[in-house]
């Protein structure tokens, strides 16, 4: 494992936000060298797909305008490859005014600031195709961890050891986390995908991401989610011990990961 941190006086790369504390940007996970090379061919086939998606998208964005009110199309600020900020594009699938009382929260199941219109798109995960744009622009890859919102990345780092991690590359639209897990609503959950997202970043490849991609192709064909990581190998089943200083989680399907260890001392 190295350890890379960022430190205060520190130049850091372009772009790169100084919004996290020194001690909160070490990364000790060391990303497979298959980045190396990713971010262009991720540009490239970002590119390609943006093509004939841009139809869909234009349609969608419009139904979406037509069914409620507000935009089609919906920005909001994104924590990317080490700690740069960025917008994230995404069709909207909320009320314009879904945080004006609570301020920035988690989607929960069944949450009633989700529109008619966008429940449908987001069980077939239609919302997601304008993040082809950040692909191409090489602020997103096709696979990868989630991007967190920045009101939540600081929480999240203070609470779970290693969470700053999944900044060692770039985020993405897909992921073994996102084909395995259900959308994040506590602390718990957002532990469970950590330990995929070290499990990818740790053995990237160019057939993983394929096996990935494929598993995506079939929710978006709307097939049980289940059926998709099994059929291609990725189905990952995680087991929770905790007590009340700590809690750890251990990956058991196809070769650990590793062990994922520390305290749950705050909420959000």
């Amino acid at each position: 494992m190295s350890l890379v941190t960022f430190h205060e006086n520190a130049e850091l790369p372009s772009g790169a936000s100084r919004h996290f504390d020194d001690s909160l940007l070490a990364i000790r996970t060391t990303p497979s060298t298959y980045f190396d090379w990713q971010s262009l061919r991720c540009r490239v086939l970002g590119a390609m797909l943006l093509v004939p998606a841009l139809p869909i998208i234009g349609l969608l964005a419009v139904l979406v305008r037509l069914t409620s009110p507000g935009p089609g199309i919906f920005r909001q600020s994104r924590v990317g490859l080490h700690g740069r900020r960025f917008t994230m594009y995404k069709l909207r699938t909320m009320r314009v005014d879904a945080e004006t009382r609570t301020g920035p929260i988690w989607a929960q199941v069944d949450d009633p600031r989700v529109t008619s219109l966008g429940r449908i798109l987001r069980r077939l995960h239609l919302d997601e195709f304008p993040q082809l744009f950040n692909v191409v622009k090489g602020e997103m890859a096709l696979v990868g961890p989630r991007p967190e919102r920045p009101e939540f990345v600081h929480k999240l780092a203070r609470a779970i050891p290693g969470y700053m991690d999944r900044l060692s590359v770039r985020p993405g639209i897909t992921g073994l986390a996102q084909i395995n897990l259900p959308p994040d609503t506590d602390l718990e959950s957002v532990r469970r995908k950590l330990a995929l997202d070290l499990e990818y970043i740790q053995c990237a490849s160019l057939w993983f991401d394929l096996r990935i991609v494929g598993a995506t192709c079939l929710r978006l064909l709307a097939v049980v989610n289940r059926i998709g990581p099994s059929l291609f190998g990725l189905r990952r089943t995680l087991v929770a011990e905790s007590n009340r200083a700590a809690s750890s989680e251990a990956l058991l399907d196809n070769g650990a990961a590793g062990l994922l260890k520390g305290a749950f001392d705050s909420q959000l």
